[in-house]
């Protein structure tokens, strides 16, 4: 097969959750397990950090990927869903997987899926696990899919299991309260494997403290120990920003550049940190300086995108992949603090989010373009519409999210703001995302 249609067999053939929804989704290990049997167990031939988490941990991941990298290191990457091309998914040192080795894998391992039938996501699983085996990587980033107990990921047993914020996503399959949805993410816990908690919640911090003691793993909250503030508030169109991190017990306090802007990664800088300790304390050799040259270089060491990306200027052109009511909270906050004449906000979602919650959260002000990604998932735009009239926000149905974005920036003066979010599939139809 070539590219091209290895990528349809994967697509069409096999269920994926990334376009379905909840009909591309697997409980359980069964099938995973069944992959990497037969795959030799490539699981067992890499150390990992795994990251899981409902807001951040794709930051997070990449974060460290960075790091690592800046420290010397042969460092695998996994993260999903990918924007543009299904190769993201997988990269060694911040280079994609190379399609030709995507190619040979799948035309290798046919049999088997057809034998296993496992889903899509369960062959992404298998497929990066073989390709960091293979390329012997000194250590790998490993982010959950969805929740972690039963996520397909949850076969490797890492070095540091991180967990970053936990807020109402996906409850249709994790669960309808924040400890519920907690006690799936605490299932990436391991027994006698340090953890590391990003955040103290209130409402979550004992189920993560219960499944420590159960597996013998030790338990750190990250923000108990580091405290990231901002120095200034960064430039509108600022492509990054300087933090100032107050170290254990006020010991140590020293400033960092974040080469990721927006609200919600002070809240994933002290996890970062607290991982690379960790991973210190195991004899890694992590200086200072890499620390500072991975966070402050992440896009160009990683790739990563989508993250408060500034697209454009006069007007001032911004897209964020939050699309849940954590993320929309800190996108709305960070809009607020934005000079600007007029708001436009170019927004679409999918089917299965609570989108009316989402919605109240969002600024009555703004203009809004409606649109829907090219996926199943996609809630219709004029349903969108329909519901964002509801609760006070105006705006016209345009379709395709090229037309969404084209229309709002044909009616943007200069001195105005554009938006663009409400779900990672709209960003990732935004053609100047990859040329930012």
């Amino acid at each position: 097969m070539t590219y091209s249609e290895t990528l349809a067999y994967l697509y069409e053939q096999l269920p994926m959750f990334q376009r379905v929804g909840a009909a591309g989704f697997k409980s359980g290990l069964g099938n995973t397990l069944a992959l990497a049997a037969a795959l030799g167990h490539p699981e067992r031939q890499f150390r990992a950090v795994h990251v899981a988490g409902t807001n951040g941990k794709g930051s997070s991941s990449n974060l460290l990927a960075a790091v690592l990298q800046a420290a010397g290191y042969n460092v695998g990457l996994y993260t999903s869903p990918h924007l543009r091309e299904f190769t993201e998914r997988i990269k060694l040192n911040g280079q994609d997987l190379d399609p030709d080795y995507l190619v040979r894998w799948v035309a290798k391992w046919k049999p088997l899926f057809e034998q296993v039938q496992p889903s899509f996501f369960e062959m992404c699983v298998a497929l990066a696990y073989s390709y960091f085996a293979e390329q012997q990587v000194d250590i790998a980033i490993v982010e959950v899919g969805l929740g972690g107990r039963l996520d397909s990921t949850n076969i490797i047993t890492p070095l540091v299991s991180l967990i970053t914020n936990i807020s109402f996503d996906h409850q249709n399959l994790l669960g309808d309260t924040l400890p519920l949805i907690a006690a799936e993410k605490a299932g990436i816990i391991k027994p006698g494997v340090p953890a590391v908690i990003s955040q103290t919640q209130p409402e979550v911090k004992a189920v993560f403290e219960h499944k420590a003691r159960e597996v013998g793993a030790p338990l750190r909250f990250a923000d108990a120990q580091y405290q990231a503030h901002l120095l200034e508030e960064p430039a509108p169109d600022a492509s990054s920003q300087r933090l100032r991190i107050t170290g254990p017990g006020e010991a140590t306090v020293q400033e960092l550049e974040v080469g990721l802007v927006g609200d919600y990664q002070r809240l994933n800088v002290p996890g970062v940190l607290a991982v690379l300790d960790e991973l210190r304390h195991q004899g890694w050799t992590i200086p200072a300086g890499a620390v500072a040259t991975g966070l402050r270089e992440v896009r160009r060491l990683t790739g990563f995108r989508g993250r408060w990306t500034i697209l454009g200027r006069q007007p001032l052109v911004i897209c964020d992949t939050g699309h849940n009511e954590a993320g929309i909270r800190f996108i709305t906050a960070q809009l607020a603090r934005l000079p600007y004449q007029q708001l436009h906000i170019v927004l679409g979602t999918v089917n299965d989010k609570d989108v009316t919650k989402m919605l109240t959260l969002l600024p009555t002000a703004a203009t809004y373009y409606f649109c829907q990604a090219n996926i199943p998932r996609a809630l219709p735009a004029q349903e969108l519409a329909a519901r964002a009239a509801g609760v006070g926000l105006q705006g016209r149905v345009y379709g395709p999210v090229p037309v969404a974005v084209a229309a709002a920036r044909a009616a943007a003066a200069p001195g105005d703001v554009v938006f663009i979010g409400g779900s990672t599939f709209v960003v990732a139809e935004i053609e100047e995302l990859y040329s930012a």
